[in-house]
């Protein structure tokens, strides 16, 4: 069953540009956030970037439901999930602030699910010609490998990675 995407659209429209190949740069510029320090660097790398490539900017942020949730009690999965909106928000209410501030068409996402494959699936839809995210702070995806590794190995889009 596939969970509803909320999509919301902020700042001037895209400017619908006449597809000429071996342009410059991408028109369209997608990034992911978790609210970790990286991923805010990530954005404000890929707002910067889309500003000056006068290129739509599309944020996803995707709300990964813990393997254990379904274990958890109900008062702590709804705490969990409590957090989950309000960096929602909180992040929805900075990308309408950065698209206001910067002239730049911001469309932000909120899904649910795997981190990877939502991203890899609004790329695609958004027909994104470069994510952009940032780096891992867990130690474990060293081994496992993190979302930027397995984006990377994907091999569709360019993928830059922000420390």
């Amino acid at each position: 069953m596939r969970i509803p995407v909320e999509r919301e659209q902020y700042g001037p429209q895209a400017r619908p540009l006449k597809f000429e190949r071996g342009t410059d740069g991408p028109r369209v510029v997608l990034v992911g956030v978790d609210g970790s320090r990286t991923s805010l660097r990530a954005a404000s790398y890929a707002a910067g970037l889309a500003r000056r490539q006068h290129a739509g900017l599309v944020v996803v942020f995707v709300s990964a439901p813990a393997g254990y949730a379904s274990l958890m009690p109900a008062v702590v999965a709804g705490a969990v999930q409590q957090t989950h909106d309000e960096l929602a928000a909180d992040l929805r209410q900075e990308c309408r602030r950065g698209a206001e501030e910067l002239g730049l068409p911001v469309t932000f996402l909120c899904r649910r699910g795997d981190a990877y494959t939502e991203l890899r699936a609004a790329a695609d839809e958004s027909r994104a010609d470069l994510v952009v995210v940032g780096s891992s702070e867990q130690a474990g995806h060293r081994l496992v490998g993190s979302v930027a590794t397995r984006l990377v190995r994907t091999g569709r889009w360019p993928v830059l990675v922000v420390p």
